[in-house]
């Protein structure tokens, strides 16, 4: 895949993908959203964090992808990379089938795409103030642009330790998990998401839309 940097673009070899899930650094809120899940049919994790692979296809910095059926929604999540001995930070979405994750999570995670900023940030060059990274998406309601997720990295677990949980290395990328939703987990056919540092007033920004296809019995 190829990248913007600081340093100009850089095209990055990827073939292995993690995706986090679990991360949030409140585990008393963490298991709260385990026993809400259970309730619907959703399977409890093995263990806290928990690293699921997904194909390292399914990365995408395309501005559209297609799903199957109307059950798929977005999360924003921070994206690390390993390259060339360098940890490199960008964003993600972790697109997920809904209806699939009450069968199986790791299945719901494989399914769909995960798009992917075209922009890259060194991890050298902010992990000073990981914390204060702001992730922003905003999802199209009505013809209106409305915040679906809002928060500072401060909320999930350390990069540091979720990197250090699979030992990453050079060539592989990780999902780091996401922010709850506002207003509750729901489908939304365009998304607009951003990382942002507000000490150097600097942006990493990620919009895709989706399409439904038809899911024929």
């Amino acid at each position: 895949m190829q990248f913007e940097t600081s340093v100009g673009t850089r095209d990055v070899e990827i073939h292995d993908v993690y995706v986090a899930g679990w991360t949030g650094r409140d585990r008393a809120a963490v298991d709260h959203h385990i026993a809400e899940l259970a309730a619907i049919g959703v399977s409890p994790p093995s263990q806290v964090p928990l690293y699921y692979r997904v194909s390292a296809d399914l990365l995408t910095q395309t501005s559209t992808i297609q799903v199957l059926g109307t059950e798929t929604s977005g999360e924003i999540e921070p994206l690390v990379i390993r390259s060339e001995g360098e940890i490199w930070l960008g964003l993600a979405s972790d697109h997920t089938d809904r209806a699939l994750e009450t069968v199986s999570v790791a299945a719901s995670k494989q399914i769909c795409h995960k798009p992917v900023s075209t922009g890259l940030w060194r991890m050298a060059e902010v992990e000073d103030r990981l914390d204060d990274l702001i992730l922003t998406c905003k999802i199209r309601e009505s013809n209106a642009w409305v915040t679906y997720q809002s928060g500072t990295l401060a909320s999930i677990r350390p990069l540091s330790s979720l990197i250090a949980g699979i030992a990453l290395q050079d060539g592989q990328a990780m999902l780091c998990g996401t922010l709850a939703a506002v207003g509750g987990v729901r489908p939304a056919a365009d998304y607009r998401m951003s990382l942002t540092d507000p000490k150097q007033t600097l942006q990493l920004s990620l919009d895709y839309a989706v399409t439904a296809l038809p899911s024929i019995t």
